[in-house]
């Protein structure tokens, strides 16, 4: 069966879309697709920012920049009618502003200085997603950009920032962390046996030093708690709201479509609104009229013939039969993604030449991505919020 057309042109111009979040696994080109997008609604008069979650710089390097940081930085775009940005998230430095901005000097010294709160910034597990979801809340506040597209990182774990705030809830109303503040909280000069007990157990497992960084950090930190969790559900929320629309980037092989299947299944369940599939790096033929089976008996005919070309038009043929036996392994996985997903759309989008290091490259791709498709019809909806799947 074929897919609905993705109008991604359609989606990047239209001025109620305010976020778009690129996911997908590893490998599949999201960065660039991300950064290929936002330079096309750049180009198309719209004032965009980029933010990668994935450490790796390819999104500064698609842009032509030797680097990004945890601050939005212009990229010259020549004739664009909009203006582009572009960041990466530094997870630490973002948690360091959080802490400076919602706590008094001396308290935001305390915490800074603090052992524990030093390494859960830089290498806690959740740390990273809890971080993307303050970054984003925190760029859609400012009302700088009418356009936020968010590369996210590779494998499943793109989608864990929605998981940031059950986590931190979880976290601030888990026993340990509840034992550990009582005492601040509740003024006690001394602790209850029961506390003193629990504080022997954990300091046996985790060490006398630790245990008392950590009672420092929560003590300190134990104001700002409430504000964590209300920006977190509050960009949670934005998420599933119009204005956001999710794309999954996938390419043509058996394992990147399992995962699109994984990312699309999971934002059914979370009823994020889904605009659809980009099936990257695909590998069309140059025409459909010749077969595989006549390219290879061609290829024979033409040896036998003993023509001075014959080696050349015969690699060639061959080519060519290699090619489309490769579109047709290509087209059958897109199809069974598409009979288990029927509802999504799908934007087709042909592998480069080369790696996309530059703008021009990336210009390249952008119009694949946008470009007029004789099969896209007019007045499709471009975002669909699916409905959740039964268990």
């Amino acid at each position: 069966m074929s897919a609905r057309p993705l109008d991604l042109q359609g989606l990047i111009t239209d001025p109620d879309t305010r976020i778009v979040v690129c996911c997908g696994a590893g490998g599949v080109g999201k960065t660039t697709t991300s950064a290929a997008l936002a330079l096309a609604a750049a180009e198309a008069g719209r004032t965009v920012v980029v933010l990668t979650i994935d450490p790796a710089r390819r999104l500064a390097q698609s842009l032509g920049l030797t680097e990004l940081d945890n601050e939005p930085r212009r990229v010259d775009v020549d004739g664009a009618d909009g203006e582009l940005h572009a960041m990466m998230l530094d997870m630490k430095r973002t948690f360091d502003d959080i802490v400076v901005a919602h706590s008094t000097p001396e308290r935001a010294e305390q915490i800074l200085e603090n052992p524990f709160y030093q390494a859960l910034s830089s290498s806690f597990s959740g740390t990273q997603e809890y971080m993307a979801m303050e970054k984003l809340g925190q760029l859609r506040s400012s009302e700088k950009w009418d356009l936020i597209i968010v590369d996210t990182p590779p494998s499943r774990s793109a989608l864990d920032f929605l998981d940031a705030p059950k986590r931190m809830g979880r976290f601030l109303d888990g026993t340990m962390i509840r034992l550990l503040m009582a005492p601040s909280r509740a003024g006690f000069k001394f602790a209850s046996a029961g506390f003193l007990l629990f504080s022997r157990i954990v300091s046996k497992i985790l060490g006398g030093q630790l245990l008392r960084d950590i009672s420092a950090f929560v003590a300190a930190l134990d104001t700002m708690f409430g504000g964590f969790r209300e920006r977190a559900t509050a960009t949670y929320e934005l998420l599933r709201r119009p204005g956001t629309s999710f794309v999954v980037v996938a390419s043509p092989e058996p394992d990147a479509l399992r995962e699109a299947s994984y990312f699309v299944d999971r934002l059914s369940a979370e009823g994020m609104p889904l605009a659809g599939l980009v099936l990257n790096r695909t590998h069309p033929p140059a025409t459909a009229a010749l077969s595989a089976e006549r390219a290879e008996g061609a290829a024979e005919e033409v040896l036998e013939a003993g023509r001075p070309d014959a080696p050349l038009v015969a690699a060639a043929l061959r080519v060519h039969a290699e090619r489309m036996g490769q579109a047709a392994r290509e087209q059958h996985l897109a199809d069974r993604f598409t009979s288990a997903h029927p509802e999504v759309a799908v934007r087709t989008v042909p592998a480069a030449a080369g790696d996309v290091h530059d703008l021009p490259g990336l210009r390249t791709m952008a119009e694949a991505l946008t470009g007029a498709d004789a099969d896209t019809p007019t007045g499709t909806p471009r975002t669909r919020i699916l409905p959740a799947r039964r268990a």
